[in-house]
């Protein structure tokens, strides 16, 4: 899909099926208990996302000071972030998902999801990443890091051997 037809389907399409899906709830039980439920659940989605918000936070602390990199609960707290945002949003849609991604096990299942699918592109080479100048990619027609790197010293002449005293390669 295109960004462009990404883009109608997130602001356009999303928000009227929204729409359609609030009128008919409001024409089957009325427009009060619509009104209740669209503020219990921005209420509720928001202690929730508060809760779960600060249990990530404790376990990336938890994680940096034992030293490991703190990679699920970045990816948590990305999730929890997006499930928050949208139980604030009015909608079943966006409830229903905004859901999902505050409560730890439909969070993973979807981030388990979301994470094979990019390593899916990567490998088709759909995805690149580009750090500090360098691009990674694993596409069959990509070049190697290495190859692009602007460092005009080679690697194996930063070897301790080839070091002089004061420290500057090649002296």
């Amino acid at each position: 899909m295109s960004i462009l037809g990404r883009l109608a389907l997130l602001f356009v399409i999303i928000p009227l099926l929204e729409l359609a899906l609030l009128i008919q709830m409001g024409q089957w039980v009325g427009v009060r208990p619509t009104i209740g439920l669209v503020v219990l659940t921005g209420v509720g989605g928001a202690v929730l996302a508060r809760a779960q918000g600060l249990r990530t936070m404790w376990r990336l602390r938890h994680d940096l000071a034992n030293g490991r990199i703190p990679g699920q609960a970045i990816m948590d707290g990305m999730a929890v972030l997006a499930g928050g945002a949208l139980l604030l949003t009015p909608g079943v849609l966006t409830d229903l998902i905004g859901f999902s991604l505050l409560v730890p096990g439909t969070r993973h299942l979807i981030q388990k999801r979301i994470m094979a699918r990019l390593e899916r592109r990567i490998q088709e080479g759909a995805v690149q990443v580009v750090t500090g100048g360098e691009l990674w990619s694993r596409s069959p027609h990509a070049t190697p890091p290495h190859a692009t790197s602007p460092d005009p010293i080679p690697p194996d002449s930063m070897s301790p051997d080839s070091m002089s005293p004061s420290g500057s390669p090649g002296e």
